[in-house]
């Protein structure tokens, strides 16, 4: 059992870990940052169920994008035992290949529950909260 700072500082790396697999496209690095049975919600029209499931989808999604930038604010972690509930806010540049002039810039929360696998978190159940959208 670890103790509260080394969990804080643990489900920060994982969300630094999950922007910057995003946006350097390391697709198994990614994958990896969650539990087989992970619950994705507001990212698709359905919530989605699994790795399985999710994984497609996402790769599909963000392959749409030239390049992205993830900018993350500090992540607030509650804990219970081998859980932690964390929020972390997010600002998000999305640029479109071929278009030098048109950016998407998204901000969001993301609402992430992790489990403690193997003396290692993972993102148990992911949720994205939408504040606002602007394309410029």
């Amino acid at each position: 059992m670890s103790n509260e700072l080394e969990d804080r500082l643990a489900v920060q790396d994982v969300m630094l870990r999950y922007a910057s697999t995003v946006d350097e496209r390391d697709y198994e690095g990614y994958r990896a940052l969650f539990t087989k049975d992970v619950v994705v919600v507001g990212m698709g029209a359905n919530d989605m169920h699994g790795i399985d499931e999710y994984y497609p989808w996402w790769k599909e999604a963000i392959d749409k994008y030239a390049n992205t930038q993830h900018m993350l604010s500090p992540t607030f972690a509650e804990f219970k035992e081998d859980k932690a509930y964390t929020r972390t806010d997010v600002q998000a540049l999305h640029f479109f290949p071929g278009d030098a002039e048109t950016t998407l810039i998204f901000w969001g929360t993301y609402k992430t529950d992790m489990t403690r696998v193997n003396g290692e978190w993972k993102i148990s159940r992911h949720e994205l909260v939408a504040r606002g959208i602007k394309k410029s």
